[in-house]
């Protein structure tokens, strides 16, 4: 049997770094795409060279890394960085099976000339995953090359982010790439115009047509969270076909299963497939566990599984007086991209009875895309008479801020009839509050408490804007006449 020759392995290096041969370019594939918002923040991790740490790109399948991967090599080229400075290895491909990362270092010096021991380089491994015990020759990498940034992705986020936890303490950057946030899918899209913000002008974004920004919006809850999915109407047509079959099964069917040894993969689909249905709804494990069968410890394992995977999130409980629950028996659960309903089930109307539902997972999503969202201080309340459906909970676990989701401009006309809302603001000395519709924005003072009330499609726009800015969350808390975000 004959093994792949080294000269063939430097011949695909070579193929995939373009620009040592070539122009200063990355393939046009790639040079054609439009940039992510998420660049800004991406990019200056990348050109941080004074600390001698690893850069981990992780995320869910498809949203775009390799894409921002290229994007930000163009960016080194653009500023003077010598082409043979840079190198880029996708290690999933077949030969270079069995290689280390520091075979593959020491192919890159062969291969391109690059100077490593006086020089920056800058060497992106994509699709980490792929290779045994990662981490720990990625760390040894760091710890022996001080003249290298090197950048690692991967698609199976799980497993990334527990490796990182377990072995990178100290040596790796996490950098989450979530997928695409509404301001994202309309920049992309190029129909930034149907939202004007001025910085300098009070009351916030606003829209001059209110009605074409929803039918984005409705097309963003259906099929905005992928890259690709926006631009293709053949996917859109099936998106059960690439969102299902390509992003979520490969997510259950083999990276969680191969990751924490889960041996009932039909059960997590079915936790999963029940999960996506009841976004933004409250349950609990007894539920789950009585029409399931499941041990409420299995479900527990799965949904911790399932958040390190990037498919959900779990937003815990509060009672009226911003007071956490010892015993979590109640939790919501919410996609974190809302176009996956539509993947599992079916495309959903503005009219949908559970519209609602899927415009606050829209809205919740946009939250899990900042640094402090995936620690969330974020919560909601509920008790006996009511519900507010997001709490930021401040200093001393005071409320911050709090907003109620709603798809309907019914409370915009009728606001003395937001009963439960006033009296969770009076109970926790809380002045302003914000209440999406659908079509209105209004201001009323109902009982001393300030209501804005937003379209939930521009109060959506916003928190993505904001947080891609770079602002966290506790930057982001209501003041003035301004949208609170």
């Amino acid at each position: 049997m004959k093994v792949v020759p080294r000269d063939q392995v430097l011949r695909r290096m070579q193929a995939e770094n373009i620009w040592w041969s070539m122009k200063p370019t990355i393939h046009e594939s790639y040079a054609s795409l439009r940039r992510r918002a998420y660049f800004k923040l991406f990019y200056p991790l990348v050109t941080e060279t004074t600390i001698r740490r690893a850069l981990l790109l992780m995320g869910p399948r498809r949203v775009g890394k390799t894409v921002l991967v290229h994007h930000a090599i163009q960016q080194l080229m653009n500023e003077g960085i010598e082409p043979r400075q840079i190198c880029y290895i996708s290690v999933d491909h077949p030969i270079y099976n069995g290689c280390g990362l520091e075979e593959l270092l020491s192919l890159y010096v062969g291969a391109s000339g690059a100077e490593l021991s006086s020089r920056t380089a800058y060497v992106f491994f994509d699709e980490i995953q792929y290779l045994k015990d990662w981490e720990v020759h990625l760390k040894s990498l760091v710890q022996s090359h001080p003249t290298v940034k090197f950048v690692a992705s991967g698609s199976a986020a799980a497993a990334l982010r527990l490796k990182s936890t377990e072995s990178g303490a100290g040596r790796f950057t996490d950098f989450l790439l979530p997928p695409l946030t509404f301001h994202e899918y309309l920049d992309l899209l190029g129909k930034n115009d149907l939202v004007s913000h001025d910085e300098n002008e009070p009351g916030g974004p606003g829209t001059n047509n209110i009605h074409v920004l929803n039918r984005e919006f409705l097309h963003y809850l259906n099929f905005g969270g992928y890259p690709e999915v926006i631009f293709s109407e053949k996917i859109q047509a099936d998106p059960a076909r690439f969102v299902k079959s390509d992003i979520i099964d490969k997510v259950l069917l083999r990276d969680l299963p191969g990751l924490y040894g889960i041996q009932d993969i039909q059960e997590l689909n079915y936790l999963f497939t029940t999960l996506a249905f009841n976004t933004a709804n409250e349950i609990s494990l007894e539920q789950l566990s009585q029409k399931s069968g499941v041990a409420k410890n299995t479900i527990k394992r799965y949904i911790e599984y399932l958040e390190a995977a990037f498919l959900l999130k779990v937003v815990h409980r509060i009672d009226r007086s911003a007071r956490r629950f010892q015993r979590a028996n109640f939790f919501k659960v919410y996609l974190t991209n809302p176009s996956m309903r539509s993947a599992l089930f079916s495309p959903m109307g503005e009219d949908d009875e559970a519209m609602g539902s899927l415009a606050e997972t829209g809205i919740f999503s946009q939250w899990f895309h900042s640094t402090q969202g995936t620690a969330s201080p974020l919560y909601y309340a509920r008790w006996n008479q009511g519900e507010v459906d997001i709490v930021s909970l401040g200093p001393e676990q005071k409320p911050w801020w709090a907003v109620e989701v709603k798809w309907t401009d019914r409370f915009a006309e009728r606001p003395w009839e937001l009963k439960n809302l006033i009296r969770f603001c009076r109970s926790n000395d809380l002045r302003d509050v914000t209440v999406t519709t659908k079509t209105v924005s209004v201001e009323h003072i109902v009982d001393g408490i300030r209501i804005q009330f937003v379209p939930a499609s521009i109060y959506c726009y916003t928190v993505g804007y904001n947080i891609v800015r770079g602002k966290d969350i506790s930057e982001l808390r209501p003041s003035g006449p301004s949208i609170p975000s």
